[in-house]
């Protein structure tokens, strides 16, 4: 049977990108920078300041100087050779004549005219030198991500997942948003994340976020079309990563599982039950929220058994526990599998909000 030919675009995209492409769309977090009014008032003073020090270097030497006009040097006529020297003009009319003029010229005036030239055209050589600046970062970058959370998506599920996922602990350095629209990577941007601009079904963009090397990803699109080759595209690049997604519809979750997904939540059928929970009893929909909210009130978290605790009940730990992971299964703390605790256990639990700001 021949495959679909809504397929075909996925394989294509798998041969890889151009090598000159790599890093087309890679936005890092940005450095706070001062207001532009602010840098060209600066950068005024700044070349204000080196024409006065160059003036009263002059004056304070004006013997040492001829001047064509009338064989003297006057404050002013300090002023303007300062201003045509640092200006590179030179109109020759007023000269240094003295050994000691000549060498404080070669020694500290001619420096001072190189600074205040930088000064003057630092702007242009700023944007000139901005794409080498960013694309050093972006190599540096690349040589240290590690172990990083790829999250496809920076919508409503996108955000609320980074923000989960910072209130838990994990560094925002060590999140890449991947995002089809520009004005996602920028908001992730503003937020401190790294930005890749692209379509996340496609490898070259997903080679960009450095996904191969990534430990979580969190696929949280628009549409379960999108989602499902997503899953499969991150699943055929990195084997051993956490894969979680969100899906619109129950019946796409199978779908998604086979794709590759380790978790599938089903963000529709997930907010139904809160609905109906709330409506019934709103308290326990309170509560219910305050659980899924991380770091206010209480928290669900996951952690390993301590040695302390092995070999005693799950009801003998400080915190509740609610389930008991064993290898891949995850059993109810009713389960009778889990009335003794393994030190090689992990327990869902129930504690108190620890607030990371």
């Amino acid at each position: 049977m021949t495959e679909p030919p809504r397929r075909q675009p996925l394989l294509r995209s798998r041969r890889g990108a151009p090598e000159s492409s790599t890093d087309l769309g890679i936005v890092l977090p940005a450095r706070p920078a001062a207001p532009a009014m602010r840098q060209v008032g600066l950068r005024l003073l700044l070349a204000l300041a080196v024409l006065v020090t160059t003036t009263l270097i002059v004056w304070a030497d004006h013997d040492g100087y001829h001047d064509n006009a009338d064989d003297s040097v006057s404050l002013l006529d300090s002023a303007y050779y300062a201003t045509v020297t640092l200006s590179t003009t030179g109109y020759g009319d007023i000269t240094p004549v003295s050994d000691a003029a000549r060498l404080v010229n070669i020694l500290v005036v001619t420096p001072l005219r190189v600074l205040f030239l930088i000064i003057l055209v630092g702007t242009t050589l700023e944007v000139l030198t901005e794409r080498t600046r960013q694309q050093w970062r972006i190599n540096r970058w690349r040589s240290t991500v590690r172990e990083h959370t790829v999250v496809v998506g920076y919508g409503t599920k996108g955000r609320s997942a980074v923000s989960a996922l910072v209130g838990q602990g994990v560094r925002k350095d060590s999140i890449v948003v991947v995002d089809p629209l520009q004005k996602a990577v920028d908001q992730a941007n503003r937020d401190g994340l790294t930005g890749v601009l692209g379509d996340a079904t496609r490898t070259d963009t997903l080679l960009r976020a450095e996904l191969p090397r990534a430990e979580r990803v969190v696929i949280a699109p628009d549409r379960d079309a999108t989602a499902v080759l997503v899953a499969l595209t991150a699943r055929q690049l990195n084997k051993a990563a956490t894969l979680v997604a969100a899906v619109r519809e129950d019946e796409n979750a199978p779908l998604l599982r086979q794709s590759g997904a380790d978790v599938v939540v089903t963000s529709s059928s997930s907010a139904g039950r809160l609905l109906g929970m709330s409506l019934l009893s709103p308290y326990t929909g309170s509560v219910m929220e305050d659980l899924l909210t991380v770091g206010t009130g209480l928290d669900m978290a996951e952690r390993p058994v301590t040695r302390a605790e092995a070999g005693h009940s799950p009801r003998d730990c400080e915190d509740l526990v609610v389930a008991v992971i064993r290898g891949r299964r995850v059993l109810n703390y009713t389960d009778p599998e889990a009335a003794v605790l393994q030190l090689t256990d992990r327990v869902v639990t129930i504690q108190r909000a620890v607030n990371r700001g």
